[in-house]
């Protein structure tokens, strides 16, 4: 798989951690083997769901490091590189290329409101010009919810226009109108809803697939419904994935990703911790969730 084709069902993964936040790698490993294996195409690391903003630059480092040294194929990875600060961007992503990585995603520069329209450009380009990307692909990052700053369309596509190393964007905000004005605005460039209901008619809405928190438990469901688009087996997929996804994101959606997993491994201690300022789910909690997920239609038993 090269770069091109980081399509279809994402997981932006969950990281665990250990009792001081830690990044434990051990059990990230296992996980990230498990989602390849069980109908994930790609997998997002160190996103939202992984808690990147948590983590220092040395630990998302060395995420990445380990992650590369366990013999994983980093053509089937994307990996978070942007922060508040410019020079550990650039850092991050050109460890990225460095490292094989087949994809980096890139926030846009937060916490300044009101981010115009022509810095938006000028800081893509500084990343571009900083670093060798060597066959890495960048990716544009749209999550205003919690950034406070949004990608633009118009930004996106004259990003589009000026570096072919830009091949698509996660929209996370959940506006699929935004979804489909950057396919019509940006033609060529992927872009990646995060929800798994758009899987089976993503070829229709010219969507790449769609990068997803919940895809950590519903990869099997996501993938018949990216497999069989157009069809009610397709249809009926999206629809099991999607009721899945609403009872995981009812409630703090990353402690309760956690806790679901928590529950699939029989290892609530070792999963179900989250890096401050997020909290965990209790245990009386996680399993209250696994078995709305199991009625839901979700396997969670050995």
């Amino acid at each position: 798989m090269s770069h091109s084709q980081l399509r279809g069902v994402i997981a932006a993964t969950a990281t665990p951690v250990h009792p001081d936040a830690s990044p434990d790698i051990d059990r990230l490993v296992a996980h990230l083997r498990r989602l390849l294996e069980g109908g994930c195409d790609a997998i997002n690391l160190l996103g939202t769901t992984g808690e990147a903003n948590s983590f220092s630059l040395r630990q998302r480092l060395g995420i990445m490091q380990s992650v590369k040294d366990a013999g994983l194929p980093l053509d089937r990875f994307m990996v978070g590189t942007g922060v508040c600060s410019l020079e550990e961007t650039c850092t991050l992503t050109q460890a990225a290329a460095n490292l094989g990585f087949a994809g980096a995603l890139v926030l846009p520069p937060f916490f300044y409101p009101g981010i115009q329209p022509e810095a938006l450009l000028q800081y893509v380009g500084s990343v571009i010009r900083h670093v060798v990307p060597r066959r890495l692909a960048l990716y544009l990052y749209h999550i205003p919810q919690n950034t406070g700053v949004p990608w633009p369309i118009e930004v996106v596509a004259e990003l589009a226009h000026r570096h072919p190393v830009l091949r698509g964007i996660k929209d996370s905000s959940g506006d699929l109108t935004y979804s489909r004005g950057v396919v019509a605005a940006a033609p060529g460039l992927d872009v990646f809803p995060s929800s798994e209901a758009t899987l089976c008619d993503a070829g229709r809405d010219g969507f790449a697939g769609c990068i997803s928190a919940t895809t950590n438990l519903t990869g099997a469901a996501s993938q018949r419904a990216w497999r069989h688009q157009g069809t009610d087996a397709g249809r009926e997929a999206a629809s099991q994935a999607a009721a899945q996804r609403a009872i995981l994101a009812r409630v703090a959606l990353i402690a309760s990703v956690k806790a679901a997993l928590g529950v699939l491994y029989r290892d609530l201690d070792g999963w179900s911790r989250t890096c401050l300022p997020l909290l965990p789910r209790s245990p009386h909690e996680a399993h209250a969730l696994g078995q709305e997920l199991e009625q839901a239609g979700l396997a969670l038993a050995p």
